[in-house]
């Protein structure tokens, strides 16, 4: 409700009016009877997407600032893949230096081979809170 007066005449109470957005509604962003702008009539928004598994038993996935597996157990000579599911850029690298990937967008994907043993600390540079682990067995 809003009051107007004018040059120290009396005031008037007018009510303010409601805004409409295109959608029909009082609240932008949402359609008469619920549902998603640009809908088709009867069919509903699919469920979120669950994170990805694995491409394969060698596979890291890169989701949700996070490595997973955490920890990965290969036999050398075992070629390892990383899969970026975030929609941010990552990269791979280790922290002896061993091996370091470009940064790599949305779905993309790194490849290392693992010739020796050992245990292979990596990190993504980007965001260095990003840890895992490859362990190479002979």
């Amino acid at each position: 409700m809003a009051v107007v007066s004018a040059c120290g005449g009396q005031g008037s109470t007018i009510p303010a009016p409601t805004p409409v957005f295109a959608s029909g509604t009082e609240t932008p962003g949402f359609v008469p009877g619920g549902g998603m702008p640009g809908a088709m009539p009867g069919m509903s928004t699919p469920p979120p997407a669950q994170a990805a598994a694995p491409a394969g038993p060698n596979a890291v996935n890169i989701d949700n600032f996070a490595f997973a597996p955490a920890a990965l157990t290969v036999k050398a000579g075992t070629k390892v893949t990383w899969v970026n599911h975030d929609e941010e850029p990552h990269t791979v690298a280790a922290t002896d230096g061993s091996f370091h990937s470009p940064g790599m967008g949305a779905g993309a994907t790194y490849s290392f081979t693992f010739a020796k043993a050992g245990t292979f600390a990596y990190i993504c540079s980007i965001h260095p809170f990003m840890k895992a682990t490859v362990v190479v067995t002979p």
